[in-house]
């Protein structure tokens, strides 16, 4: 398997590197008037990602906020393609770790609306998404249910993992842009190599495992 996966690095590699050249050659060639265009694309493409961040702010983009009601998160759903859903209850200790990690994230990738449901208020919604433990996270995308992040067992089975680790498992599903290596956890990087990076912990000591909201 390692050395599959590094005969695929190789050949992306080489593949980016010849992409590169053909890129450089091509430049070379280019006269005045091509270099305009160039550069009048790139102001286009500049006034296009700042509109559209714009349009992202103004439909609650860039901050995690939790939705009053499932009347509001079908709203939201009509706005926002990318959605990071947490279902969670106040009895649910876990919940607070997901909920500091997600401010985070939100203010990171406005692509996505980072939102909450608690989830005994919500039982239509609740589901309808097949929730069954808490703390989940449902993650759309294109307006459809991608994938679940169901407690904590997908991010290390601990309470400490980091804020990089939730992004990592978020991206798996598209909702959000990640230039890291979707192929390896961070944070067995971090095992494999020690780093100054903080994680956010929870801030009590439990070994309470997921809840079952059927309980």
């Amino acid at each position: 398997m390692e050395q599959l996966i590094q005969n695929q690095m190789i050949s992306a590699a080489v593949q980016l590197e010849k992409h590169l050249d053909s890129e450089l050659d091509r430049l070379e060639t280019l006269n005045a008037d091509d270099l305009e265009k160039l550069r009048e694309q790139r102001i286009q493409q500049l006034k296009k990602q700042a509109q559209q961040r714009q349009e992202w702010k103004s439909n609650g983009h860039g901050e995690y906020a939790e939705l009053a009601d499932e009347k509001e998160f079908f709203a939201i759903s009509k706005k926002s393609p990318n959605i990071v859903c947490h279902f969670y209850r106040d009895s649910t200790p876990r919940c607070r770790i997901v909920d500091m990690h997600l401010k985070v994230l939100a203010s990171k990738h406005l692509e996505a609306r980072f939102c909450k449901v608690n989830a005994e208020r919500c039982p239509f919604l609740t589901e309808r998404l097949r929730i069954k433990v808490i703390p989940s996270i449902a993650l759309i995308k294109d307006s459809k249910t991608k994938d679940y992040i169901v407690g904590f067992t997908d991010l290390g089975n601990c309470d400490d993992f980091s804020t990089e680790m939730l992004e990592w498992r978020i991206a798996q599903s598209g909702a959000i842009e990640y230039s890291g290596d979707l192929l390896t956890p961070p944070d067995v990087k971090k095992q494999k190599k020690p780093s100054n990076m903080k994680t956010i912990r929870g801030g009590y000591d439990s070994d309470d495992s997921d809840i079952d909201f059927d309980d």
